[in-house]
């Protein structure tokens, strides 16, 4: 369904009854990163929420980058929450869903139920995890320019097929964003949220997150570090559960679904 959130309209839908869960997915999904938990996290008796994020799948594509800031898409979550009348969630993120997610839990704790973030830590831990973690986000920092847009998508869109070689679902992520007009409002998010002075400039500090925590890391992400994670623990001062996956890449939910909707469930019965 369309539903109309801080004068945009974002695609969400949601299945089954019970405790509310919030999916959030990242760069360069859709909810239908979530497909594989979505219908058994619904059996297992949770009310499962899923969104298409601004900029995003078949929710609206504001132009101006200013429209993807902090405020804008964690004031998008509390919106879908309000509008369905949702008074807390277990919060779920992924890659970009998770710093979200992290952002949302720190400022508005009281809506949130638990917190699993996966392969994307804290960004304070991020932000702390030294030159490897630079060097494998080296792409950050691309994507600031209007060159990305024409280096991702140039000869048949090469450079974005190398990016994303690890994507289960490659060729179709490809063939949306080769859309016209659909990469852009995609790294917008990047624009907005990593602009090239943050490199060097202070983050504004977060309150430390009070709700159980849950972090999961996956050996062949090639694009984050354990460490990311792992440092994540400081800034939280409620419990904080911490899983490695090994062998699987990137997209945690579609690389093992099952392991992934079994800890998601196992966490939430037992909290950190």
């Amino acid at each position: 369904m369309r539903l109309p959130v801080n004068d945009i309209e974002l695609h969400v839908e949601e299945r089954g009854s019970g405790p509310a869960v919030l999916l959030v997915h990242g760069f360069p999904d859709t909810s239908l990163l979530w497909r594989e938990q979505v219908p058994e996290l619904a059996a297992a008796g949770y009310r499962v929420i899923t969104l298409d994020l601004r900029g995003f799948g078949r929710s609206d594509m504001p132009a101006d980058v200013d429209e993807y800031r902090p405020d804008k898409l964690v004031g998008d979550l509390e919106g879908v929450l309000d509008r369905l009348d949702v008074p807390q969630a277990h919060l779920v993120g992924h890659d970009w869903g998770s710093v979200l997610s992290w952002v949302f839990a720190a400022t508005r704790p009281e809506r949130v139920t638990s917190l699993a973030c996966l392969s994307t830590g804290h960004p304070a831990a991020y932000r702390a995890a030294g030159w490897r973690q630079r060097q494998l986000g080296w792409y950050a920092l691309l994507f600031q320019f209007d060159v990305a847009e024409q280096w991702l998508l140039q000869d048949d869109a090469r450079n974005l097929r190398e990016f994303l070689s690890e994507h289960p679902d490659v060729d179709e992520v490809l063939d949306s964003l080769r859309r016209p007009g659909m990469v852009t409002p995609a790294l917008s998010l990047y624009r907005a949220w990593s602009p090239p002075e943050s490199l060097v400039e202070p983050m504004r500090p977060l309150p430390k997150i009070p709700v159980p925590v849950l972090g999961v890391w996956s050996s062949n992400d090639r694009f984050l570090t354990e460490d990311q994670m792992t440092g994540s623990a400081a800034h939280v001062s409620g419990t904080f559960r911490y899983e490695r996956i090994e062998d699987a890449g990137h997209w945690i939910p579609l690389d093992c679904p099952r392991r992934t909707t079994d800890l998601l469930i196992d966490f939430f019965e037992k909290g950190a």
